[in-house]
């Protein structure tokens, strides 16, 4: 690595540091400072966090891998999440979220069920899952910075202990990047976090400009059209998928073949029905709730929600398709002639194309920017995480009066421990791969039944909920240790093709779990008292079935209007999911220089904007502050 690109990283770092450390005193006055920032950030700088924080290393290289191999329809792996819940917050749940006036989506529940055991159950099944997500995530980012680090820096790193000698490149370097993390997030909570991630956007977002101007300029459309077929450019699909590589490539087509998504139309009908109830179901407890949660206003929640999507798919995209078109036609034809190719070569294309095939300075702010991208993830959770710890499960039943000194400590305790937990467990991961597809569909899947109940049922209570998030994650819990174990059954076995089926696949037996653990806990026990259940109503409102708690409210004499907006809602969903897809393939097509698809991409784009300025932005602006 060259000095100049070597100054522009360590510049980078100190720099963080610096700027961590000097707000961190603003995090010393409470709990609420420290994990929400006292609510008085404004909504566009924690937009430009909230977007920050989803724009992480281990993500970005493997939507590299896939958008190589699958070509443009890849945008649609990002509904494995789903990318578009990020929709459903915008048009409706931030509003509903941040009317509750809680410090945690945990805290949330005792607004929903009660203070009683029922809504304790509930609260607490919460906390755990949020902090067992926290540090499913700080594993996930374990791993991809340690594979991308390993590949970019020269120089090995040894640990002595005793009289063994550990050669532990990949691990080490990693360790070394989440301690200088820790260290800031720590210290400043929230402030710290938000003030850090406006500023790795920034860097963020011109590396992407610098390195998608390079693959412009340096690589010919020739060059490109030599390598990608007009399939690779469809974003259409049937039931299987196309040939999307020539004969030339054919190692490609045989990959696609082996990884399990060739029954594509079963794939993405399964995603869509996962991702459309996780999205009602509302954020998890993590980065995203505890951005709503620290917003001033209601209107300013769905402000900052709506900022996140416009500032986040673009500049990323120009990024990974940069990249992408580099890899193309650097490294694609000797990809192709390896006998031995698998997936796990896919998650190396982002750091070979920056160690080889990028320019001096451009490198160094690249790097610096992906460092950014993965401190700035990695930050959020690490403050997400603890809040749960203290807030939810310490303060509550250990600990309920002393000193706001005493909390804050508590809080960096907790962030350490997250922290240790996370690493450890990714010492164990089998690949990138396998934590996102562990994360996005079992951990996840055992979440989605429960909170989607939460919002739209009056007689769903908390032992249901308990009971169906407890199933749900035992469930996915188990699952994640029989795939990791994949290789001690015994072929032909149950377990074995148990273990060998893809997380997207066991997502309806994980749901069925959950579901089946929340109708008995629900119909097992009482229901929840009414004057928390028109509490709630009236003050959050959602739409669903909640009859009896509305006559309720008339009883009283207090006038509560049902809900009517769902349909509205459905219809806002839909373009935005379409204004969304817009802002991924637009910089896709224009990278790989396919100008009729890029003009389609950028009308479809201004069409939706146009549209949604009227049926949400206008509303929204009617909300009273």
């Amino acid at each position: 690595m060259a000095i100049a690109d070597i100054s522009i990283i360590v510049t980078y770092i100190i720099l963080t540091l610096v700027v961590g450390i000097w707000v961190s005193k603003r995090a010393s006055k409470g709990l609420d400072s420290y994990f929400l920032g006292g609510n008085n950030i404004k909504w566009y700088y924690l937009g430009l966090s909230n977007g920050s924080g989803m724009f992480d290393v281990s993500g970005t290289a493997w939507m590299v891998g896939i958008l190589f191999l699958y070509g443009a329809k890849s945008f649609l792996f990002m509904w494995l999440w789903p990318i578009f819940n990020q929709v459903f917050i915008m048009m409706f749940l931030a509003v509903w979220i941040r009317r509750s006036n809680i410090m945690t989506g945990s805290e949330w529940m005792l607004t929903r069920f009660g203070d009683d055991r029922a809504g304790r159950a509930a609260h607490s099944i919460v906390a755990i899952f949020a902090v067992v997500a926290a540090i499913g995530f700080i594993a996930y980012f374990f791993e991809g910075v340690g594979k991308f680090t390993t590949i970019i820096l020269p120089w090995d790193l040894t640990w002595q202990i005793g009289d063994t000698v550990l050669l532990l490149s990949e691990q080490s370097y990693a360790l070394i990047i989440i301690g200088l993390t820790t260290l800031y997030t720590v210290k400043g909570g929230m402030f710290s976090v938000v003030a850090t991630e406006v500023l790795q956007y920034i860097i963020m977002v011109l590396a992407g400009i610098l390195v998608a101007g390079y693959a412009f300029f340096e690589i010919s459309d020739v060059q490109i059209d030599a390598i990608i077929t007009e399939e690779w450019k469809n974003i259409f699909f049937g039931w299987e998928l196309g040939t999307h590589w020539s004969d030339k490539f054919q190692a490609f087509n045989d990959l696609i073949d082996s990884e399990g998504y060739k029954m594509f139309g079963a794939f993405i009908g399964m995603a869509l029905f996962k991702g459309i109830f996780a999205s009602i179901a509302g954020p998890t407890p993590s980065f995203d709730m505890q951005r709503i949660l620290s917003t001033r206003t209601v209107k300013e929640a769905a402000y900052m929600s709506g900022f996140t999507n416009l500032i986040l798919f673009i500049p990323r995209y120009l990024l990974i398709a940069g990249i992408v078109v580099i890899g193309l036609v650097v490294l694609a034809p000797g990809m192709a002639a390896d006998a031995g190719l698998t997936g796990a070569e896919l998650e190396i294309i982002l750091p070979k194309v920056i160690n080889f095939h990028v320019p001096v300075g451009i490198k160094g702010l690249l790097l610096a920017g992906l460092l950014a991208a993965f401190m700035s993830t990695f930050s959020a959770f690490v403050n997400a995480g603890p809040a749960y710890i203290v807030n939810d499960i310490y303060k509550k039943y250990f600990k309920q009066e002393a000193s706001d000194k005493h909390y804050v400590k508590a809080s960096h305790i907790a962030s350490i421990a997250v922290v240790a937990l996370g690493v450890f467990m990714g010492f164990f991961a089998e690949s990138i791969n396998s934590l996102t597809l562990w994360i996005s569909s079992s951990l996840y899947g055992g979440y989605v039944m429960a909170n989607f109940l939460k919002w739209v049922w009056w007689r769903f209570n908390g032992w249901g909920y308990f009971w169906g998030m407890l199933a749900g994650l035992v469930v996915a819990t188990a699952q994640f240790f029989l795939h990791q174990n994949k290789g001690n059954f015994m072929e032909g076995s149950f377990w074995y093709e148990i273990s060998h089926i893809h997380d997207i696949y066991l997502f309806p037996i994980i749901f069925g779990f959950s579901l089946l653990g929340c109708l008995l806990g629900t119909y097992l026990s009482k229901p929840t008292e009414m004057k928390i259940l028109t509490s709630f109503y009236g003050t959050v409102h959602p739409w669903g079935w909640w009859k009896p708690v509305s006559e309720k409210l008339i009883q009283e004499g207090k006038t509560m209007a049902k809900n009517g907006e769902f349909w509205k809602d459905m219809f806002n969903c839909t373009i935005g999911i379409i204004w969304q897809s817009s802002m991924i393939i637009l910089p896709i097509y224009f990278m790989v220089r396919d100008y009729p698809k890029t003009l389609w991409a950028l009308a479809v784009f201004l069409i939706t904007t146009a549209v949604l300025k009227f049926t949400w932005f206008d509303k929204v602006r009617k909300i009273a502050d």
